[in-house]
This record gives structure tokens, sequence and C-alpha cells, in this order.
């Protein structure tokens, strides 16, 4: 009898060991300490966990999502410059200018996204825009673009200012348009980060507050905050099996525990979709022989993270110029298909020219033919009627 109870444990353990939710997998939709958290799909914006999502709640330092995405979309981010040396004078978190500091916008990003720099925040703001109140116009611009309804930006650092503030949501889908810049997630993954700046320059380690970055392999992103109206606030962003998914807690003392336990129940409630688009598409070139041209992706990855996988949730249509130019080389990139999900976009594919298009060859054998002028006036009615 001892022996059948001994096996009936070791079974029992056996079963347990391989059960899903054994294995970061969580059967019960997981409660959380913060005032406001969300969950959505990386690539369509789906919301799988909701608590007070739409609130508008203080951010601390997750404003720097913001200043770094425009600062890198800035350009010239090797440029030298000297950090205007009153914007560095700021309290809370540091990358440690000082005055006379010879840095770069790639550093100062570095700077905001690592060790959360409020002088880094501050130095990038009046190097871009002159000031921290004309950066502040160019971010809630930037914030509308995005369709961000409960945000307003007063400063890039992201200490409190009046009316500063968002919700979970919003900072989930600026989380994900940051993603997509290559340079962005490059950096707000690292845990660490070499860099030369200085007065005169040095080689420095900056290293990231995002403790998840150590925590879960899958996590690769983005930004911590933290000021005693806000509380501790984080965005993260995970992938697991190719699956994407973003999360956002606000005012959350237990922000690290809080987002593993909710991605590990949010992936449960997601999978890959790949939309069954057209293998090939056509529009209009002017110049060439023909009067279309034939484009086609090339290795798209349509892997779409989701919850919904229905192919009526997809729509896609051609980006290019109204008229594309010969001669178009076969392999070149002439257009874009941009994929939407529910008229949100997830997703932009360059397409390629299928073979050569040359300019059009009028001599005595084709005379017949329209010249090219009479054509490229003939396309110019058709498009403005």
């Amino acid at each position: 009898m001892k022996r059948k109870i001994i096996a009936a444990i070791a079974a029992a353990v056996l079963i347990i060991k391989f059960l899903p939710c054994c294995q970061g997998y969580s059967a019960e939709k997981p409660a959380v300490s913060a005032l406001a958290a969300v969950v959505i799909s990386a690539d369509t914006g789906e919301i799988l966990y909701s608590l007070n999502h739409n609130k508008k709640l203080p951010m601390a330092s997750t404003t720097k999502i913001m200043t770094a995405l425009l600062c890198l979309e800035s350009g010239g981010l090797d440029e030298e410059f000297v950090v205007d040396s009153e914007a560095i004078k700021v309290e809370g978190s540091s990358m440690g200018l000082q005055e006379g500091d010879i840095v770069t916008k790639y550093a100062l990003c570095c700077g905001m996204l690592l060790p959360s720099g409020n002088d880094a925040a501050n130095a990038a703001a009046v190097r871009i825009e002159g000031s921290i109140e004309d950066f502040a116009v160019l971010m809630n611009e930037r914030a509308e673009k995005m369709g961000l309804t409960q945000t307003f930006f007063v400063t890039p650092s992201g200490l409190e200012g009046e009316g500063h503030g968002s919700s979970a949501y919003d900072m989930a889908l600026l989380a994900a348009e940051a993603l997509k810049n290559e340079t962005f997630r490059e950096i707000c993954s690292s845990e660490t980060i070499k860099l030369t700046y200085g007065n005169p320059p040095y080689d420095r380690w900056l290293k990231n507050t995002n403790k998840l970055l150590s925590m879960d392999d899958g996590v690769y992103g983005v930004k911590t905050g933290f000021t005693d109206e806000a509380g501790r606030c984080l965005v993260s962003a995970c992938q697991r099996d190719g699956k994407n998914l973003i999360c956002v807690t606000l005012n959350d003392r237990d922000d690290w525990n809080d987002h593993l336990a909710l991605y590990s129940w949010c992936f449960q409630q997601v999978h890959l979709f790949q939309p069954d688009i057209p293998e090939s598409f056509e529009t209009d070139i002017v110049g060439a022989e023909e009067n279309r041209i034939i484009l086609k992706p090339e290795n798209a990855d349509l892997n779409i993270t989701t919850a919904s996988g229905e192919l009526s949730d997809f729509s896609w249509k051609l980006i290019s110029a109204p008229f594309v130019y010969a001669p178009v080389k076969a392999g070149e990139q002439a257009a874009e298909l941009q994929i939407a999900f529910k008229g949100r976009e997830v997703r932009r594919i360059p397409l390629y020219a299928v073979k050569d298009y040359e300019y059009l060859n009028i001599s005595s054998e084709n005379k017949s033919k329209k010249s090219l002028t009479d054509r490229l006036f003939s396309r110019l009615r058709e498009f403005f009627a």
C-alpha cells in the first residue's frame, strides 16, 4: 500500500512538472498592484489585459520614450556638440553631464533610456528645438498624430508639470511606435552600453535601470520611471515563440513581478497569424513600354501577433508615389504594401519590381505609339480626373 502511495505521488509530481502553468503560464487572470495597467499585441494594438487603461496618470520617466524617439528621428546622431549648461541643471536621475561636456544625440538617447538621465532629456530637447517648451510642443504634435488621446507632455524628462500625464494604453501605443525604430530598440534592450563623452570625452559605461531585461530572456525593453507623485512606472516589451507583447503599469509597487505574471497569462491569449495577401501587385509606370509595373514582396515576415486572427480584420493597400517613373531595375523597391488591422497600420512591406522596366524607345519601328510626352500628359489627366 505504501509503495502505491509513493508511486501515485511520484506520478502526480511528474504531471505537475509538465503542466503549462508550471512552465511560466498561468490559468487565472492575474491581479496586479498598479493603479492602471494594460497589455497589448505589439503588432495590432489589441488589448489583452486592462485595468483603468484609459485613465490619465503621471508617468514619470517613461516620458523619455517619446523624447528619445524624437531625438533619434531628428538626424545627425553622431555629430558632436557641447551640451547647454542650463538644460543639464535638473534634479533626479542623471547620465552625469557636466558644463562643457561634448556629446552626441546618440549618447543622449542612451543616457535617457538606460540610466534615465533627466539631464540627457533636457539637453536633447534644447539641441533639437532650442528650448524645453518648444520641444514639448513637438512632443504633443507627435502624440496627436499617433492618436494618443489621453496624453499631454510638459517636460521631456517626465518630471511633473501642470497637466503632464498619459494613460497606460497610450504609453503602450507609444512604445509600439518607438520600437519600430531599430536604433531605439537596440538601445532600450541593452543592459549596458559603452559611450564616449565629456570634456574632454572619455570612455564610460551606462547601466540600464530595467531589471526585467535580466529576469526574462524574452524582454527587450522599454523604460522605467519613478517620482513621488507617479510611483513606480514601467513600460516593457517581450517576445516568446515569435509573439510580441507590450505591457505598461502605472503606479505599481510590485512592477517587476506584475509584468512577468501578466506576460505569463497574456501570451496564452494570442497566436501568430499570417494574412493571406496576393502574391503580386500592379501600379502605373510612366516612361516605359508597359503602362503597369508588377511588384512582389520579398521574404516578407507577415507573422502578426493577434488574439483575433480573422482575415476580415486585416486589409492592405499599395503605398507609392502618384507615378513610378522608368527606368526601374529588377529587384528595385518601387512601392510599399501597408497592412492594417481594423484600420490601424501594423506593418509596411517593401515591394520590388519583378523585372527591368526601361525607358520607352521611340523609333521608326514604333511610330504608331504615343510619344513619351503624350503618354505622360495623358496619365496626368487620368490621375487628376
